[in-house]
């Protein structure tokens, strides 16, 4: 189920939503979430107290790394981020007003 919030403003044309669901049918995949600059949830295949908990935790890891990128070079950004833990790994794509984050079970 796709939880949707001012996707006008996202502009969630027919070839974003096929490059989701493609995405989400990866061997794997256990969630999409695409978070807008300030870490809310914009569109999401999780549950919602799951999307609140991934979102608000990953935007301030996301703001945390590239801010760390930054620092140790004023010319350089944060453009990939993963992050693996024993249950799931977790990819992040930021982008200057986005960022996709999905979350996959290695193992499958």
């Amino acid at each position: 189920m796709f939880l949707c919030c001012s996707l006008r403003s996202f502009g969630c044309s027919a070839e974003v939503e096929e490059t989701l669901k493609r995405i989400q049918g990866q061997k794997g995949v256990q969630g999409i979430i695409i978070v807008n600059s300030e870490g809310i949830p914009i569109k999401t295949t999780l549950d919602n107290s799951s999307t609140v908990q991934y979102a608000g935790l990953i935007h301030q890891l996301v703001m945390k790394a590239r801010s760390t990128i930054r620092d140790m070079d004023p010319q350089n950004d944060l453009t990939f981020l993963r992050v693996r833990s024993k249950k799931n790994e977790i990819m992040i794509a930021p982008d200057k007003d986005y960022f996709l984050i999905v979350i996959q079970n290695p193992s499958d």
